[in-house]
């Protein structure tokens, strides 16, 4: 087998573990955009080693902002990369929840609120943690507030919210 033929197949290779596992991660590992050839270790995009799942709620289809609050505190000796996510789940036999279906705020630090994009895969929205990241120190405490509001009625589903871990 020729050197080129040989390192043709060993990126094949490489491409389908990688697609396999996004896939296996679900809607987590589609709001980290994929790594670029080019960019340096430090500005590569860390992917989640654990979630903390948080208790859901129902999305309420009655068109006012609804406001869901997502606190994670680290109780570690070291500091901890974390983003708060939140889930918008689909009924399990549909109909599926589409971008269009909600608008998902976040309030700032100075108490503004900002727009916050979805995603869809497999009837799940989700909002991209590669913007949410935050490093805490121990003992540190990340509070982030979230408004959504329905605008389709006939919209049926839960809130989701989790944090993920980095470290």
């Amino acid at each position: 087998m020729s050197r080129s033929s040989r390192s043709i197949r060993v990126a094949f290779v490489a491409v389908t573990v990688a697609l396999a596992g996004l896939a296996a991660a679900g809607p987590a590992a589609a709001a980290t955009p994929a790594k670029t050839a080019g960019v340096a270790p430090a500005q590569q995009t860390a992917v989640p080693t654990d979630f903390v799942d948080l208790p859901t709620t129902v999305l309420v289809a009655d068109g006012t902002r609804h406001e869901v609050t997502v606190t994670y505190r680290n109780d570690t000796p070291a500091d901890l990369t974390v983003a708060p996510q939140l889930l918008l789940e689909s009924p399990d036999t549909g109909p599926f929840l589409t971008p269009s279906d909600v608008v998902v705020e976040q309030r700032t630090a100075h108490g503004c609120w900002r727009p916050v994009e979805t995603a869809s895969q497999t009837g799940t929205l989700f909002t991209d943690l590669t913007t949410a990241q935050h490093t805490l120190h121990p003992g540190e405490t990340l509070t982030q507030v979230y408004r959504i509001t329905v605008t389709n009625p006939a919209a049926r589903g839960t809130v989701q919210p989790r944090v993920a871990l980095y470290n």
